[in-house]
């Protein structure tokens, strides 16, 4: 093994612009291979990290304006939700929905403490809302069940609205803010999101309620819920089409009529975006591999015009009684070790390259909000899988040569 090892490695020395200039192909290919691998995972993790406390089994119902005639009631008309329908899906729906809650937004206005103040708007929400909108707390607490249940006067505020409404430095959690005369007590600050503009103060849903009984008249009602045992893309569409069904009946709507009705469900877009992530892998996958193809072509030629060159030498080591698989594995084994040798500084050089990507996006990404594309760095798996790559396509680029050169004929060869 020494001694072959030592033989390959003179071919090479002997040959050494032919070598770099193969190598070259076969670095470029896995390089690219590594580089596309980063940047697929970089999405997904720019994906992940954006949605940092946020629930995937989140849905939020919505009603809107129907499209259809339906028993003699003309389109057009706009259905309106009440707590009598979350009431519905929580009884009949128990083995799906974890937890279930309404939201409504109220109008916006001036929000006062003392002489400061600022415009809001009140948004009656449920508990599950922290994780549906993932609402980072950065002080106190997010609404509870508890505040849900007593109809609690409390409020959860941005911290931008702390900076304008507390500027001396007060105590915010705990004091009293006001709003359409009304006081509300703090107990919650938030991570502001808007730049400008107001932002929603979270109140207690059924406090909300109470104070603005004839809200549902006015406003849509929103129906949130935390979903389980629904695991694929056909069951949350049944589950869905279940509910558009029962809502239809009630509110009298066709259960086909899209406008009516509408369903926000991240799961379903989790569930998507995992299998658009396993196309995009695959894709990834198809590209390089077919650019490392072109790599492996030039191996091949290169290994067959090497066949050429010594054909009279494998003819005077069959002579001298070389078997043919002892020439076939010299063959084989040679490329094999100019597509490890160079596909390795191709990986080496994808993976340093993805490596200080992820160390710029982390000093760019970080106290960001919302991130697109973070750490597009390659797994171990992966590093494995492109070194199995690089030996098979070693392995197919030598074989051709290889083959032809255990057909080589003694008395021919040396006659040449």
């Amino acid at each position: 093994m020494f001694d072959t090892i030592l033989e390959i490695l003179g071919t090479l020395k002997r040959n050494k612009m032919r070598t770099a200039l193969t190598g070259f192909a076969v670095s470029w290919g896995i390089f690219i291979l590594i580089v596309l691998l980063g940047a697929g995972n970089g999405l997904m993790n720019g994906f992940t990290k954006s949605s940092e406390g946020s629930s995937f089994n989140m849905v939020r119902v919505s009603s809107g304006w129907t499209s259809m005639e339906y028993d003699g009631l003309k389109e057009g008309r706009l259905i309106l939700f009440y707590e009598r329908d979350i009431q519905y899906i929580k009884e009949h729906y128990s083995n799906f929905v974890e937890e279930i809650g309404g939201e409504v937004s109220g109008g916006s206005g001036t929000t006062s403490h003392g002489q400061y103040y600022t415009n809001t708007y009140l948004q009656g929400v449920s508990p599950i809302a922290q994780q549906l909108y993932g609402v980072k707390i950065t002080k106190g607490r997010f609404l509870n069940t508890t505040d849900i249940k007593e109809h609690r006067k409390v409020a959860v505020i941005s911290s931008d609205m702390v900076d304008v409404l507390f500027p001396n430095g007060e105590e915010p959690l705990g004091s009293f803010i006001q709003f359409d005369k009304l006081m509300w007590q703090v107990v919650g600050i938030y991570k502001s999101e808007r730049s400008n503009g107001s932002e929603a103060t979270y109140v207690p849903f059924e406090t909300y309620l109470a104070i603005y009984p004839n809200a549902l008249q006015n406003r849509r009602l929103r129906i949130t819920m935390s979903i389980k045992n629904l695991d694929t893309e056909e069951a949350n569409d049944e589950f869905e089409a279940n509910i558009r069904r029962d809502m239809g009946r009630i509110h009298r709507f066709d259960k086909t009529d899209m406008n009516a009705m509408w369903f926000y469900n991240r799961f379903k877009q989790y569930l998507s975006m995992l299998n658009g992530s396993d196309i995009l892998s695959n894709a990834i996958w198809v590209i390089g591999i077919l650019t490392l193809l072109g790599g492996i072509v030039g191996v091949s030629n290169i290994m067959l015009i090497t066949v050429k060159e010594r054909t009279k030498e494998f003819g005077i080591r069959k002579a001298l009684g070389a078997k043919p698989h002892q020439i076939l594995s010299l063959i084989i084994f040679e490329s094999i070790t100019i597509t490890t040798l160079f596909g390795y500084i191709g990986m080496f050089c994808g993976i340093g390259l993805t490596e200080i990507a992820a160390a710029v996006l982390e000093q760019q990404n970080a106290g960001a909000d919302h991130v697109s594309f973070a750490d597009p760095t390659v797994e171990i798996s992966t590093a494995i899988a492109a070194t199995i790559t690089l030996i098979v396509a070693g392995t197919l680029a030598g074989f051709i040569p290889a083959h032809k050169a255990t057909k080589v004929k003694p008395i021919e060869a040396m006659r040449g």
